[in-house]
């Protein structure tokens, strides 16, 4: 057997690791679930996991590198998991075993690539294909569908605009209240707030920019690696592409002769599970006009503070600023409750408190820099 290096041997272990701590968390989560059905699932899951981690153990004995005994308990990570799952139920658990499940079959597709070992690119796709039902297994017992090792998730128009003016009010607010408490004349504060209205305006911009990049590059190599999967478990796509065809009301036999034919060609089964699995659609946004929505709403919301010293002067504009920016606060958080699933009450109230604190902070942070510096 050829020497391992260290990082080999660090990243065996890791996956070792992992698969020691999911069989204990399974275990867990059994014992925490009333439902005499899932719980059997996930014993059964935690028995798969321990074969994983026996895999692994026999695979590191044949390069030299076996798992002394004391090694094996589960990490602090996975003890604290625990405690929390015995406290909070399977509702805590089960989102978090799927979450690691995706991320197992991300770690040994990588491997797959990326190992020159036979032995190691056997284990690896073998165990990708596994994470990759009990994945399916745990997202049908939480009702999702899509497989859970991608992540596709699209903000969207309408959240970059409430988003990018909540922090251009807020930002701008306390700036603006900082300058008044400093006592500064009333040019200073208009000057002081147009400037942090275009820095904030120009970094959000960016920021929307870099964000709508990256989306794209996610999409780009989530892309690649389900026609990575085609290619190497074409088993498993097609079982997936079968279950979604019956999600849609088909027959189970017309469901998988469908899901058949269409694997017989690549491109087309990787256009249905790019459409289907990952929920990828066409483009409609480009990172230039992602980052010009965000900058603009960022310079509206950063206005509102400023606005009414373009009108007034002294004490009123300070209180008609402070009056409007306070019922911004307020709308800006009832629009986040259509995104957080919050009351719209709760969240304007919860937005006017952090409006409240800002104001405070800026102003007697500005006081104390005019009195004592």
């Amino acid at each position: 057997m050829p020497d391992l290096d260290n990082a080999t041997v660090h990243n065996w272990l890791h996956h070792w690791q992992d698969e020691y701590d999911a069989a204990y968390l399974y275990l867990v989560l059994a014992g925490q679930e009333p439902d005499q059905k899932k719980k059997e699932i996930y014993i059964k899951l935690a028995g798969v996991e321990e074969r994983h981690t026996q895999l692994w153990e026999k695979l590191l004995a044949e390069h030299g590198h076996p798992i002394a005994a004391e090694r094996a308990r589960p990490t602090l990570n996975a003890r604290l998991r625990a405690w929390f799952g015995r406290r909070f139920g399977p509702g805590y658990l089960l989102p978090l075993l799927l979450r690691e499940e995706g991320q197992e079959v991300k770690g040994y597709m990588d491997l797959h690539k990326e190992s020159r070992l036979d032995d190691a690119r056997d284990i690896s796709l073998k165990l990708a294909k596994e994470s990759a039902a009990h994945a399916e297994t745990l997202a049908g017992i939480a009702g999702k569908t899509s497989e859970p090792w991608h992540r596709t998730e699209s903000g969207g128009y309408l959240r970059n605009v409430v988003y990018g003016f909540n922090d251009g009010l807020t930002a701008n607010f306390g700036l603006v209240a900082g300058v008044l408490g400093a006592a500064a004349a009333p040019h200073i504060v208009l000057v002081s707030g147009l400037a942090g209205m275009i820095a904030d305006a120009l970094s959000m911009g960016a920021s929307g920019y870099l964000a709508a990049k990256s989306e794209q590059e996610v999409y780009a190599h989530e892309i690649a690696m389900e026609k990575e999967e085609i290619r190497l478990m074409p088993d498993v796509e097609q079982d997936e592409l079968a279950l979604v065809y019956q999600a849609k009301g088909m027959e189970p036999g017309i469901a998988r002769q469908m899901a058949v034919a269409v694997m017989r060609d690549p491109q087309r089964a990787l256009g249905e599970q790019v459409r289907e699995e990952l929920k990828i659609g066409e483009a409609h946004a480009t990172p230039f006009k992602e980052g010009w929505v965000t900058g603009a709403s960022t310079a509206v919301g950063a206005l509102i503070p400023v606005a009414p010293f373009l009108l007034f002067n002294g004490r009123t504009a300070a209180w008609i600023a402070f009056a409007i920016a306070m019922l911004s606060h307020f709308a800006v958080g009832g629009a986040r409750s259509f995104f957080t699933g919050r009351g719209v009450i709760r969240s304007g109230i919860d937005m006017f408190v952090v409006g409240l604190g800002v104001a405070a902070v800026g102003y007697l942070v500005g006081n104390f820099v005019a009195n004592v510096l």
